[in-house]
């Protein structure tokens, strides 16, 4: 294995993983386009659910590091060198990643567009007396 090729790449995964493989990339870009159809739609990031979509990441890192584990067939003892740190950090990194794109999509997708109308609403209300906004 001299050379690093992505039919290399796509072996081990295969090896490693088998089916499962397939499944997850199939996931990984149904999230994907779900994510980028839900900031469309929205015209932007919606801030809090962005911020339970980070919180709900802490669990998809841990997620992605105790699948490895299950995968490799080994234990948090058998980390030995730095390097193995870095590669459990990045995993994690990338599980968080995942999850904060798959959860901001299944959360906008269950929301819809009550985020946009709730903004809406709220200029209504600013006209009324007493709900006039605060001068700058």
């Amino acid at each position: 294995m001299k050379e690093l090729d992505i039919g290399t790449l796509i072996a081990v995964f295969q090896e490693m993983l088998g089916p499962w493989l397939w499944i997850g990339l199939a996931v990984a870009a149904l999230a994907t386009l779900a994510f980028v159809y839900v900031v469309v739609r929205d015209r932007g990031f919606v801030p809090a659910r962005l911020v339970w979509s980070e919180l709900v990441a802490i669990l998809g890192g841990a997620a992605a590091v105790l699948i490895m584990q299950a995968v490799t067939h080994s234990g948090f003892g058998d980390i030995g060198g730095p390097i193995d740190w870095v590669l459990v950090a990045l995993i994690f990194a990338a599980g968080a990643f995942g999850t904060v794109i798959g959860a901001y999509a299944v959360i906008g997708l269950a929301a819809g567009r009550r985020a946009g109308r709730a903004g809406e609403e709220q200029g209504v209300r600013s006209a009324r007396p007493g709900y006039a906004p605060l001068a700058r």
